[in-house]
């Protein structure tokens, strides 16, 4: 696309000149490249100058400050002032008012009001904060990034002992840091408290030996990393999705011995009538006492294959399953009486069914086809294959070993497992509340799985660059307050995070200079960012940031 003239001479001997808008299409009979005219702007001699420059300035828009100052030089001949560089603001303007409205530089100051600090403390913890959020590094790469790569709004240089210092201030003040930010977060955002969403995950560590002493090592991975040192992690969520209070455990620390730590930490936070929802993993009678105390309740998964009698007696009920949701049918079972009265929703997936069902006629075909192969062996070979097969971890569970020691699959056992297709079971201290709302209520526990995924994907949580346990822990705490302010961004502006990134990060900072001095400047906010921070109820930056003039 290009802007031509041409001339047309008029009867009286004289020429006119016209400006055009046009682009070369080929001629799809010649096959030659012709013009086509897009729009006339009328005779060179009588242009509207005033339209053609609001033209100019819409459309530079969408061209970087250095682009347009390029273009401006080779119109004019030479640059009015000379661009030095750009750098991204908009995703640190969004993260650092929402730091601000959450209280958090507050909470700090209170935390620090006895001591004095020559490090800038707090806009090095933002800065470690929102590098997680929009490009997360090293320690030392967040160094870089503040100094070549993002605009802040500090007037401190942050260097990588600033940093460091920052951590150790951070983690030693971090219980009450976690509880200010969380009053702060319940007030702005009018979170409702009474579900809280607990489960853990695990991070490992690229390194082969344990620590003796400290928070590395080895465990039950949940990333499939067993071969490595790990640290396990906590993480409380309420069923908005908002994190409420992380955790840094040892490695080897089941889930069962999380739960009398997290629900002790939790008091006096004035959570009100709290019903804590857990993961299957978190089952057994003693973590069942624990939330129950202070009256407390729970909704807690039970494993449903782990054989226990009471189990089977919910299974075995009679009764209807009722329709609550697509895809969510639901069953109250009651069991025993007294001291000894247990509350269970059974529910089941129709869809989980079919998928389960599926998966199981898969598995009996591959089966069968083992047990031809074996059949036609002889000798050690088929002892191995024989033991092989019934070791199979998903294969296993269908075969049965008979006295001569042939085996053959158990058809009673397919007929088990048929009985459980798309279905789980879910047990409640809570009376008042519906088996609906149970039902939803512990669905909702995917909220916990999404902040673990933000935090070991967009966060980058992994992998971690510390050996010692107060680095860790503070590692950890950094990423759980960017997972803050990521998720109170998205749900204040029902945007994933990725997307409110892409938009913000558009907006840039640009650095000019002329003889009458230095300028910084923001580019035109675009309709999306504007309204990204009108729900967010931040106010656009000032186009003009700074203004140096020249002696």
């Amino acid at each position: 696309m290009y802007v031509r003239t041409i001339s047309r001479k008029n009867k009286s001997g004289s020429t006119t000149t016209y400006v055009q808008l046009a682009h070369n299409v080929r001629d799809a009979k010649t096959g030659q490249s012709k013009a086509d005219v897009l729009y006339t702007f009328g005779r060179a001699d009588s242009l509207d100058v005033d339209a053609i420059r609001r033209l100019t300035k819409s459309l530079s828009r969408f061209l970087t400050p250095e682009e347009a100052l390029r273009i401006q030089g080779t119109i004019e001949g030479e640059a009015p002032i000379r661009f030095l560089k750009s750098v991204p603001m908009g995703g640190a303007y969004l993260l650092r008012a929402l730091w601000e409205q959450l209280g958090i530089p507050q909470a700090l100051s209170q935390c620090m009001k006895d001591r004095s600090f020559t490090s800038p403390v707090e806009w090095s913890t933002f800065a470690m904060v929102a590098n997680r959020a929009l490009a997360p590094d090293s320690k030392r790469g967040v160094e870089e990034w503040v100094k070549e790569d993002v605009t802040l709004g500090n007037l401190e240089p942050i260097e990588l002992q600033h940093l460091y210092r920052a951590m150790d201030v951070l983690l030693e003040y971090r219980k009450t840091i976690h509880k200010e930010v969380y009053f702060a977060v319940a007030d702005l955002l009018n979170l409702e408290v009474d579900l809280i969403f607990f489960d853990t995950t695990s991070t490992y560590f690229e390194m082969d030996e344990e620590d003796e002493e400290g928070l590395r090592k080895y465990g039950h991975s949940k990333d499939h990393r067993p071969d490595l040192p790990q640290v396990v992690i906590g993480l409380a969520v309420t069923k908005e999705g908002i994190p409420v209070k992380c955790w840094t455990m040892p490695g080897n620390k089941s889930d069962m011995k999380t739960v009398e730590k997290v629900k002790s930490d939790l008091l006096g936070w004035k959570l009100g009538r709290c019903v804590w929802v857990m993961d299957r993993g978190m089952s057994s009678e003693e973590n069942r006492l624990i939330l129950q105390k202070a009256g407390g309740h729970y909704i807690i998964g039970e494993k449903l294959r782990d054989n226990q009698e009471i189990h089977r007696e919910v299974l075995a009920k009679r009764g209807r399953f009722t329709s609550v949701r697509e895809n969510l049918e639901i069953k109250e079972v009651i069991i025993g009486d007294g001291e000894k009265r247990r509350r269970f929703i059974l529910v089941h997936n129709p869809d989980e069914a079919k998928k389960d069902q599926a998966t199981r006629e898969k598995t009996i075909k591959k089966i069968e086809e083992a047990l031809k192969s074996i059949k036609e062996q002889t000798g050690h070979g088929h002892t191995k294959n024989v033991c092989a097969l019934l070791s199979h971890r998903t294969m296993g569970r269908y075969l049965r070993q008979l006295k001569t020691g042939r085996i053959k699959i158990d058809k009673g056992k397919i007929r088990e497992e048929a009985h459980l297709d798309g279905k789980y079971i879910i047990s409640t201290s809570d009376d008042t509340l519906s088996p609906e709302d149970v039902a939803l209520g512990y669905k909702q526990l995917m909220e916990v799985e999404r902040a673990f995924r933000t935090l070991k994907t967009t966060l980058d949580l992994r992998p971690v660059y510390h050996r010692k346990d107060e680095r860790i822990e503070a590692h950890v705490f950094l990423c759980f307050l960017a997972l803050l302010l990521v998720r109170v961004a998205e749900r204040k502006t029902n945007m994933p995070w990725d997307h409110i990134k892409a938009q913000m990060e558009r907006l840039h900072l640009g650095e000019f200079f002329s003889k009458e001095g230095r300028v910084l400047q923001t580019t035109e906010p675009t309709p999306e960012q504007v309204n990204i921070l009108k729900q967010l109820k931040i106010s656009p930056p000032q186009r003009i940031r700074h203004i140096q003039v020249t002696p």
